[in-house]
């Protein structure tokens, strides 16, 4: 099983998983099917199948095109927002792409829809792999917008942190060095997280992806894994896990909107990827450009129907 890292928009990923005897391939997360299929072209494969993560415009926004340039495409997902979605998936379904077997996880929290996807080859040596959009990212995870503290406790703890500690974790985004900044405010004195930090941040100035990591690294300094350990505890003042990770969601919007102020277009994209547009208007821009995009959501003003719209500035 070999997999590209394939680096898109501001800070997003995309996918190609390769299974290297039959050379068929399916992609993870389009946002970009130009990009893709460039990639496809130059390692000679037969891409039969997308996997997308959750419905979101930067995971889900290049489906529609890559359907139509490829004619019997399957387009895989939980949601049924996703764009050009063919089948639905559910929890615990298993499929397989010659040796390569997949195994669908449920990971609601980001949004309510959102699917993990946990691979693992045949008689292969090599680590097993999951892609884990914006439910789990490297020392952090993704906002959320339309779950329960609950539920994304077992989504993050029960479900995705109990995979192997060997597993290679490939996320949505390129957010790890603002991720370590968090954690290291939440355990200062979590020599694991300092040294995460100083190599996190060299691979950033070298413009060099810092994914994957693996599930086992995740547990020495992700917080959002860690909501069991006591420096954590103290940090949020709770003691049951799902309140800790309630606190640490609210903590951690804090400290990114103190960190970075977000300008008015990067305000309007922001909204449109956490999916809190009107899912009218989200799914008529699935097949737009980024310009284009702007200029729709930057025209009308934007209605977020809840907290984020605190931390992005933007009032009804």
């Amino acid at each position: 099983m070999k997999v590209k890292v394939i680096p898109v928009l501001e800070d997003n990923y995309m996918y190609l998983v390769i299974e290297e005897h039959t050379r068929e391939a399916l992609a993870v997360d389009v946002a970009v099917p130009k990009r893709l299929l460039e990639i496809v072209g130059r390692e000679g494969v037969s891409l039969t199948t997308v996997l997308t993560t959750h419905h979101h415009w930067d995971h889900a926004r290049g489906n529609a095109e890559l359907a139509r340039l490829l004619p019997g495409l399957e387009v895989l997902g939980a949601d049924e927002r996703i764009c050009a979605l063919t089948r639905r998936l559910v929890h615990g379904e298993e499929l397989q792409f010659g040796a390569i077997h997949v195994r669908c996880l449920l990971t609601p929290g980001h949004t309510s829809g959102h699917m993990s996807y946990f691979l693992w080859e045949d008689k292969c040596p090599d680590p097993p792999a999951v892609f884990s959009g914006d439910a789990l990212s490297v020392a952090g995870c993704g906002s959320r917008l339309e779950s329960t503290a609950q539920l994304m406790y077992q989504s993050l703890v029960e479900t995705l942190g109990t995979l192997p500690a060997e597993t290679k974790v490939f996320c949505g985004h390129e957010h790890t060095v603002g991720n370590l900044e968090f954690a290291q405010k939440v355990e200062p004195c979590n020599d694991h997280v300092k040294a995460k930090l100083l190599w996190a941040k060299k691979r950033d100035e070298d413009d060099v992806p810092t994914v994957p990591s693996t599930l086992g690294e995740e547990r020495l300094y992700n917080p959002f894994l860690r909501v069991a350990e006591e420096p954590v505890r103290k940090f949020t003042g709770k003691v049951a896990p799902a309140e800790v990770l309630q606190v640490l969601c609210r903590e951690r919007l804090s400290f990114e909107r103190a960190a970075e102020p977000l300008q008015p277009q990067a305000r309007a994209l922001l909204a449109l990827q956490w999916g809190l547009l009107s899912a009218t208007r989200q799914k008529s821009l699935c097949s737009c450009s980024s310009a284009s995009i702007l200029r729709c959501v930057l025209g009308p003003r934007v209605w977020l129907p809840w907290t984020p719209r605190a931390f992005l500035g933007v009032t009804t």
